[in-house]
């Protein structure tokens, strides 16, 4: 009997149609096998193989070699490498516009003028009118002759020389540069820092709070001060009189030394002065009155005191003094019925 074609092999066989497949050429990697290759023997499938081969290129693989160098060129760049070249353009494109926008010339602003005719003017001088708005700029180019009042609102920006021919009245002044002024009065003047006087000056009342300091020569009329201080190896020359001036002290006489009927007087002041003194009859020893001082020292005075007249030579005068006052006295009798005087100067 034939074996049934249909048995399987013995274990160790390999079928005939799987040698003959494992026999057969490798298909190339770029041809694709058909669907239904496992269905075809093997002289089928060699024969499909040798026809698409004659049949050529598919479309894909004909579109791939028929691509331009540039684009295969773009396909390799890179996309980073594209966008930073984009920005460089950007940039290079930005500098030469703003370049070329700076050396344009500024633009003049557009000032619409108008003119302003007779009758206008005519209605401007009868009535209250408004000229224009804030945007727009009233040019005269003659002169100008404002009769009356002028109010101006905003700031008012002078360009040229400013010159008043009457008085200027401003609650503020602040000049930033230099200032000349002729004929100048002001009632208030405060300088917060140095200032420097080159001509005469003449003031009417000077006030200093503070330290003054003067290296030239000072003329006054007159000079008031609390307190004259010579410092250093400083001189003080008086080429005219000395005239010490105030109040005259009190007095108070003794009868006792001035003889009955005697008078005393005073004509003077705390710093120098004269007493007079009229003497009556019986005479004694003693002070011939107490002098007080209209204002007290601070430590007992220096009383200097001169006779004046014979009959005041014949009394042997001293002086008893203290911060209040001074006392005018003899160890002997006064000549009677005499008119005599001493002169005093005090220093503290």
């Amino acid at each position: 009997m034939e074996p049934d074609k249909n048995e399987a092999p013995a274990s160790g066989e390999t079928p005939k149609e799987e040698q003959s497949t494992s026999e057969a050429p490798a298909a190339s990697s770029d041809q694709q096998a058909p669907a239904d290759a496992l269905s075809l023997t093997p002289d089928e499938i060699a024969e499909e193989t040798k026809n698409t081969a004659a049949a050529g290129p598919t479309p894909d693989q004909l579109g791939e070699k028929q691509l331009s160098p540039l684009k295969r060129l773009f396909r390799k760049v890179n996309v980073y490498l594209l966008i930073f070249g984009l920005l460089l353009v950007v940039a290079a494109v930005i500098t030469v516009v703003t370049y070329f926008n700076s050396q344009k010339p500024p633009e003049e602003p557009n000032v619409a003028s108008q003119q302003l005719t007779t009758d206008a003017l005519k209605q401007l001088a009868n009535t209250d009118a408004s000229v224009g708005n804030t945007s727009q700029t009233l040019t005269i180019q003659g002169n100008a002759i404002i009769a009356g009042q002028t109010l101006t609102r905003g700031n008012l920006n002078v360009a040229g020389n400013f010159q008043s021919g009457g008085s200027v009245t401003a609650p503020n002044l602040t000049v930033s540069g230099t200032s000349n002024l002729g004929t100048t009065q002001i009632n208030s003047l405060q300088v917060a820092t140095n200032t420097s006087i080159q001509g005469t000056t003449t003031v009417r009342d000077l006030n200093v709070s503070g330290a003054t300091s003067l290296s030239g020569a000072v003329t006054a009329s007159q000079i008031t001060v609390t307190r004259l201080i010579l410092s250093g190896n400083a001189v003080l020359q008086v080429p005219n009189h000395i005239s010490f001036t105030g109040s005259t002290p009190s007095r108070s006489p003794n009868a006792a030394a001035l003889g009955a009927g005697g008078t005393l007087s005073i004509n003077g002041s705390d710093v120098s002065g004269t007493i007079n003194i009229n003497t009556g009859a019986g005479t004694a020893a003693g002070c011939f009155a107490s002098i007080t001082f209209q204002q007290v020292y601070t430590n007992p005075p220096h009383v200097l005191v001169s006779p004046i007249g014979s009959a005041a030579a014949q009394v042997q005068y001293y002086v008893d003094r203290n911060t209040k006052g001074f006392s005018l006295c003899t160890i002997n009798a006064a000549p009677t019925n005499q008119t005599f005087a001493f002169d005093y100067f005090i220093t503290n």
